[in-house]
């Protein structure tokens, strides 16, 4: 296993599940300084009505703000026609979509079924493929769901299935609220390969009850080389109750550069940018290893006089 490809969903899914709105500025300097540190796919913003989600107002302008930069992708959530619009609008490189696994938490997110909501991207789709615009797909709720409780592996398979056959390059399966665990995380991924390229798919996991870690190395075993992370342990989901953040970035690549496997990702850069992005929010850091990592370089540090 040569090389991992990280997505960093900490300037979109983690910004909208904070308290405090940061500037366009300093959302644009978070996204750069992420792209500095070696991250090389950035989901940057959402182009969705600020009414509902106002940390991601002024996604037009980051995106425009921040133009190309050779090597680096850097993708917005669409939930319809009108943010595609949106996306296209600005230059947007890729963007992602988002389907629910469970019947009742699609109702409460973004109300709408599950079929609806798949009816719905079937024209966006087809806009982004004509605009030469490639499409992400998120699967949330894939080991449960907030309101309803478990939900079945063949509800998740045919959920990821759609939105590949109807033209997402790449499916992220997300644990939306963190229940999973290692063997559930590698039954799910074999069934899911059963329909789709293992290739084709991604990790999405949030760290509620500490198990991110143990299910990204499940679903490495099981073939996955695409991992959602969040820069500090950034974000959550605002619809769903008690959900604490996705695996922090630091996490994440500390595990797999002490496994042999490459990230591109500058550890000690990455760790300088969360310390930032914490203190913009005023919140604590949502990593250990960050935490680890500044306590011993505080102690090695010497004292002057």
């Amino acid at each position: 296993m040569d090389a991992v490809r990280l997505v960093e969903v900490g300037p979109r899914d983690g910004l909208q599940n904070e308290v405090r709105s940061l500037s366009v500025d300093t959302r644009v300097s978070l996204v750069e300084r992420l792209a500095a540190a070696g991250l090389r796919t950035l989901e940057v913003g959402a182009f969705v009505s600020p009414r509902w989600v106002p940390q991601m107002a002024g996604t037009d302008q980051v995106v425009s703000r921040l133009g190309q930069r050779p090597g680096v992708t850097y993708t917005a959530l669409v939930p319809n026609l009108q943010g595609l619009d949106a996306a296209l609008a600005v230059g947007c490189q890729e963007v992602a979509v988002f389907a629910a696994a469970s019947e009742m938490f699609s109702q409460r997110n973004i109300n709408c079924s599950i079929d609806q909501s798949l009816a719905r991207f079937r024209p966006v789709l087809a806009k982004a493929r004509k605009a030469g615009v490639a499409v992400r797909g998120y699967v949330s709720c894939i080991h449960g769901c907030p309101f309803s409780g478990d939900v079945s592996v063949s509800q998740v398979v045919r959920v990821a299935a759609a939105l590949y056959e109807m033209g997402c390059y790449e499916i992220s399966l997300g644990d939306t609220i963190g229940v999973g665990t290692p063997r559930a995380t590698a039954r799910l991924i074999a069934a899911c390969a059963k329909e789709i390229p293992v290739v084709t798919l991604a990790g999405h996991f949030h760290d509620t009850y500490g198990m991110a870690v143990a299910n990204i190395h499940a679903a490495l075993e099981a073939g996955v080389r695409v991992f959602d992370s969040s820069v500090s342990g950034l974000g959550g989901c605002p619809y769903s109750p008690g959900a604490t953040g996705n695996v922090a970035t630091e996490e994440l690549v500390y595990l797999l550069e002490r496994q042999g496997i490459k990230t591109g990702v500058d550890l000690e850069q990455l760790i300088e940018v969360g310390v930032f992005i914490d203190r913009q929010l005023q919140r604590s850091g949502g990593s250990r290893v960050a935490k680890a990592m500044l306590t011993r370089q505080a102690l090695t540090r010497p004292n002057v006089t």
